[in-house]
């Protein structure tokens, strides 16, 4: 009877290892992170490395004095799992932080936060 092994290569097992620890963090977002625009954003999308748990996802916009202008709880995108969404009232001028918090697919937290600027 014949065994056969199986080895896997330094850098194919290092990849393997690291995807199965991969959490969901932003790939891009519109607004980008640290964008200047010259008008006022109908919302914001941020896009992520993973798919998302629409129950546990959540967003934030808030102006430079902290207060919330747009949230949303469950704000994945219905038909793109990796998307995270909310609508915005129309924006004054001024600098404004994204603040999100997510769960994976593969139950894992992350959060963060990233500013955007609206000019005059």
């Amino acid at each position: 009877m014949r065994r056969y092994v199986v080895r896997l290569s330094g850098p194919l097992l290092l990849a393997v290892a690291t995807n199965a620890l991969a959490h969901a963090f932003v790939d891009h977002a519109v607004p980008a992170v640290g964008s200047t625009l010259h008008a006022s954003p109908p919302e914001v999308k941020i896009w992520f490395t993973q798919k998302l748990e629409p129950p546990f996802s959540s967003v934030r916009i808030e102006d430079a004095n902290g207060n919330v202008i747009a949230a949303a709880e469950k704000a994945v995108d219905a038909s793109d799992h990796t998307v995270l969404r909310v609508r915005l009232p129309p924006l004054a001028p001024g600098k404004y932080r994204v603040v999100w918090r997510v769960l994976s697919v593969d139950s894992h937290v992350t959060q963060g936060d990233f500013t955007f600027e609206v000019a005059p």
